[in-house]
């Protein structure tokens, strides 16, 4: 069973305090397919026992017949069945707290009226001031119009906030930023663009999430040439620098060299394209762009978006034409961000020797990664069942607090590729392995090693407002 955390059920029952009924209902539970996590006594009584039963299903249609199964037992009645995902969600994720304590008249008029008019007054003389005495220097405006919420597609800007939610915890967990859940009615790139400048005065930095192509290259671009700020399409750039911190230590176990080796790069949607480009700008020695009518080429114009022309102007070197098939045909490394399933292990084959195969699909990979790794030197997949687990959730906190720590104007292409290479640096040469190119997502030391690599990377462009003091010991 693969459902995990996903679809995890607490049942609470209220059981006949006899013997064996406790087995009755765990036979049930088992007989159609459920998968006991854990059993707690909530109350016992002479005659009725209430358990909490923690139960893994496959969805919740198999949660919903599950519950009828268990309803027939004599004996048992369900008392109240929560899904755990919809418990963590209730109320929402997300609180604001006060770091000042306003206990009496004194607290009050330091943190509000009269005190609060003199540093009002400060930051108009100053507007630099901002960054010391608010908010805006630790805290990033997660914003989506929620046109492609994950992999469901458009499903609006209410339904995008769970998610928002989800993005600002990590930025808070991982990076200690304050990170505000923004989501947008409008999917109009203008209004989109216009509103973040509208708001972008209480954050210092943009992060844009779950905004569908072309749209994304549309606000991304402009915002970053609008605004002084740190904006980072996350869905794009935070994917890339994973997959280029990954491809470097694969690199490392099979003996080659970035500018020696070629990629097909297949889905040239917004990761798809951010990836290509990272590895161009990295110096890989080529990539060959694919979509679902087959490679890219120069000029194809007429099934090409505007993003892919530009693609195919800067890859191909060798001028490939035909499938997908074909672009695969020599080359040393995989990389999808497709759909599931396309990938064989006969395709793998026609690969180079000690192919390195990066199936990233979303839920499905485009091959079975337990048979990939028969016919792959390395494989990787966006799964947090599987090893090597290419996850945008190591780049960005780290990208952030590093553009933060600087005050940084932007987020530039070198600025990225620290982050990358500083992402591969936490895994050492020692501990590198096939099923290991990258650490966890839990492991406390990826956010503050991107973020040095980061800040320094900004002061050394010039994109840098500021220095930290203690900048030397980074």
């Amino acid at each position: 069973m693969s459902a995990g955390v996903a679809y995890t059920l607490t049942i609470r029952c209220r059981i006949i305090n006899r013997p064996g009924m406790l087995g009755r209902l765990t036979t049930i539970i088992g007989e159609n397919g459920g998968d006991i996590g854990a059993i707690d006594l909530v109350h016992a009584e002479r005659q009725v026992l209430v358990r909490d039963i923690t139960v893994r299903v496959n969805d919740e249609r198999h949660g919903a017949r599950l519950f009828e199964q268990i309803e027939k037992i004599d004996g048992v009645e369900v008392v109240q069945m929560s899904d755990r995902v919809f418990a963590a969600h209730l109320g929402g994720k997300l609180e604001l707290q006060s770091r000042v304590s306003i206990k009496n008249r004194d607290d009050l008029s330091l943190a509000y009226t009269p005190g609060v008019a003199r540093v009002c007054q400060a930051i108009a003389d100053d507007p630099e001031k901002v960054y010391t005495y608010t908010i805006k220097s630790n805290s990033v405006a997660v914003v989506s119009d929620g046109s492609a919420v994950l992999g469901m597609g458009n499903l609006g800007p209410e339904a995008a906030l769970p998610v928002m939610e989800g993005k600002a915890i990590l930025f808070r967990e991982l990076a200690g930023i304050d990170a505000f859940p923004i989501c947008l009615r409008s999917q109009d790139p203008d209004t989109i663009v216009e509103t973040v400048k509208q708001i972008a005065p209480v954050f210092g930095g943009i992060n844009l999430e779950d905004i569908a192509s072309p749209s994304c290259f549309i606000v991304e671009g402009r915002l970053n040439n609008e605004l002084e700020l740190p904006v980072m399409h996350d869905d794009q750039h935070g994917t890339a620098v994973v997959v280029l911190a990954s491809l470097q230590n694969a690199l490392k176990l099979v003996g080659k060299r970035l500018g020696d080796v070629r990629a097909v790069v297949n889905g040239i949607g917004a990761a798809g394209t951010a990836i290509v480009r990272a590895l161009l700008e990295a110096g890989i020695g080529d990539v060959t762009a694919c979509d679902r009518h087959g490679i890219l080429w120069s000029g194809d114009d007429g099934k090409l978006t505007p993003m892919q022309r530009i693609i195919a102007a800067q890859t191909n070197a060798e001028g490939r034409r035909g499938s997908f098939n074909d672009a695969l045909a020599g080359a040393d490394v995989f990389i999808g961000v497709s759909v599931g399933n396309i990938l064989t292990p006969a395709m793998v084959q026609t690969m180079i020797d000690d192919p390195i195969v990066f199936a990233l699909a979303n839920p499905i990979p485009e091959g079975d990664p337990d048979v990939l790794r028969d016919y792959a030197r390395v494989v990787a997949t966006g799964r947090s069942d599987q090893p090597n687990q290419i996850n945008n959730v190591l780049s960005f906190p780290g990208i952030f607090r590093g553009a933060l720590d600087v005050n940084a104007r932007a987020i530039t292409s070198d600025m990225r590729l620290a982050a990358a290479e500083a992402l591969a640096s936490v895994v050492s040469r020692e501990e590198l392995h096939e099923e290991y190119i990258i650490p966890s997502v839990f492991n406390r030391a990826v956010a503050p090693t991107i973020a040095q690599a980061t800040a320094r990377a900004a002061i050394n462009e010039g994109v840098a407002r500021r220095q930290p003091e203690d900048f030397s010991t980074m």
